[in-house]
């Protein structure tokens, strides 16, 4: 390759991804584990509804266990994390044992020994993990790149979910199929392994954080309690939250065992709720600019969950069914990015 092609290919590649340093290297193990974890999204309720049979209630308890963590432990996992200062060595902790703890998944079920209740426990301590992983790394991240370039980076880095969000759930659905949806489950926990190879490879000085943010906390629940607007907000998006978590517990239950889509295609119409968000998040912009934040907002509020409805009443043949659930998947996804975006 001569010097001109070079450059031009050079110059296509990012600043920051062009310069060695922590940034490129953090960049790139963050990359293959959001990849990741969009291959668990979907091999984690397959592996419930083909290998273990679950039904409507036991699908309602994965998806609560998957939530759970969040709810129980997102502030006091920041605090912690803060007065603790050690956030490369949390994240590469969580990050192996969330590997470990996947790995047992396959393993069990290679032994036929899988149940509901490990699968919960799995889910369930990978998400406390992920907590404290993504608690960690919202600041580790600021240590890694030159403050006149967080913009920059944090856009690759947003980027990276973009493409795993759309990317993810087809392979997910391809390797379930080809390999077990258990068996899916080892590419999310190599993802986890590539991910702690990066952070053993970087080592760049953590910026001191505030010690005690129980104030910041408190205060920020009394400005929204206090104030309509924030009031309304957040009912609307707690409600659509709710029912939503009830849809996810439920879909791919209904779509595989009812609709008989096999796991490869449950991955594209999976897929394609990203590609709406994408979109979403073009349009949003100018929509709030033409019509105001506040109507953008009920919108939002309305097509996130509108196209679902598409779902219960897919029926037909295949071709029909696999059109309602891709406009259902696109139109929900460009809705809750638009909701988002003018929230």
């Amino acid at each position: 390759m001569t010097d001109e092609p070079r450059g031009r290919l050079q110059r296509l590649v990012p600043g920051l991804l062009r310069q060695p340093g922590p940034f490129r290297v953090f960049w790139a193990g963050q990359t293959v584990s959001l990849f990741g974890d969009q291959v668990s999204v979907i091999a984690v309720p397959l592996t419930a509804v083909l290998v273990l049979h679950a039904g409507p209630a036991e699908m309602g308890g994965l998806v609560a266990a998957a939530w759970l963590p969040s709810l129980l432990f997102a502030l006091h996992a920041g605090a912690w994390v803060d007065r603790t200062g050690h956030r490369r060595r949390i994240m590469l902790a969580a990050d192996v044992g969330r590997a470990l703890c996947l790995l047992t998944v396959p393993a069990a079920a290679a032994l036929h020994g899988l149940t509901l209740v490990q699968l919960y426990a799995v889910v369930f301590v990978n998400g406390s993990l992920s907590v404290l992983f993504n608690v960690s790394s919202q600041a580790f991240f600021v240590s890694t790149v030159p403050r006149e370039r967080y913009v920059e980076g944090q856009s690759l880095v947003h980027g990276s979910r973009a493409f795993s969000l759309i990317g993810g759930p087809s392979v997910g659905g391809l390797l379930a199929q080809a390999l077990s949806a258990p068996g899916a489950l080892v590419a999310d926990a190599i993802s986890f392994l590539a991910s702690a190879l990066s952070l053993s490879a970087v080592n760049p000085p953590e910026p001191e954080t505030e010690r005690d943010r129980r104030g910041l906390v408190l205060s920020g629940l009394r400005f929204v309690f206090r104030t309509p607007v924030m009031r309304a907000a957040l009912g609307a998006t707690a409600t659509i939250n709710l029912f939503q978590l009830a849809y996810s517990a439920l879909a791919v239950l209904y779509i595989v065992d009812q609709l008989r889509v096999t796991p490869g295609v449950l991955g594209v119409v999976l897929g394609c709720g990203s590609v709406g968000a994408l979109l979403g998040s073009v349009v949003a912009g100018r929509l709030a600019r033409r019509a105001g934040i506040g109507p953008t907002f009920v919108i939002g509020c309305v097509l996130f969950p509108a196209p679902l409805l598409l779902t219960p009443l897919a029926g037909g043949p295949m071709p029909v069914v696999l059109a309602m659930l891709l406009a259902a998947q696109f139109g929900a996804g460009m809705g809750v990015m638009i909701l988002d975006i003018s929230a």
